[in-house]
């Protein structure tokens, strides 16, 4: 689990392309590696990545075809700048949101406005995501927590200060940038609570069962 508080500005180092995936190096720029371990989860524009070899200035991680598929990883070139974050701990301030590095689809950059100081995005994203992203609600956008200032339709609206746009790679952001999101993990566990959605029920609580047991009247 993350916070969506991104920690350093990384960048791809070296792209070890194998059969169908791809091993990434990452260079770590000012994040701390004094504590990390063999096998620890360190996100990569939002994406959980495990750390298979590492040193005090970067770390590799293997990349599958379906992450590849599901994310912007598989644009990245030697020399792309990229958010780093290493996974919280239970003394980890949780600045941001519960982020899991679980990237839910992509979205596009869809206008670019300033704002006073501030830089207002607007981003589309996939159709079968919009219904989970709501006003002044969370969501993390290649590994940055984010509050939605307003969202119409697909199109949501983000305003990034100047200390986000130093601390990430947003401001280089463009027009039809593609950008990873994770939608609030409590938007999607609260749909499948209310709708059950692919739950076959064993359970043997009825209403029956809650009558004779005293609950219910």
């Amino acid at each position: 689990m993350f916070t969506g508080i991104i920690e350093s500005i990384g960048n791809i180092e070296k792209i070890d392309q194998l059969s169908g995936d791809v091993k990434l190096t990452i260079q770590v720029g000012q994040l701390d590696m004094s504590d990390v371990a063999l096998g620890d989860s360190i996100a990569c524009n939002g994406v959980c990545l495990t750390a298979i070899k590492f040193n005090a200035h970067s770390y590799t991680a293997d990349v599958s075809g379906e992450t590849l598929r599901l994310t912007t990883l598989g644009d990245l070139a030697v020399g792309s700048p990229v958010n780093l974050e290493k996974a919280l701990t239970p003394s980890t301030r949780l600045g941001g949101h519960l982020v899991s590095g679980h990237v839910d689809g992509i979205g596009e950059i869809f206008s670019v406005k300033k704002d006073s100081r501030s830089i207002q995005y607007q981003i589309k994203a996939p159709q079968e995501l919009a219904h989970y992203i709501a006003k002044k609600g969370s969501i993390c956008v290649d590994g940055v927590s984010l509050t939605v200032n307003e969202i119409s339709n697909r199109i949501f609206d983000l305003n990034l200060v100047p200390h986000t746009l130093v601390e990430t790679t947003a401001s280089d952001y463009q027009v039809g940038t593609k950008v990873n999101l994770e939608v609030d993990l409590l938007a999607r566990y609260l749909e499948r609570l209310l709708t059950g959605q692919n739950v076959v029920s064993e359970s043997k609580i009825t209403a029956g069962f809650l009558q004779n047991s005293g609950f219910i009247k």
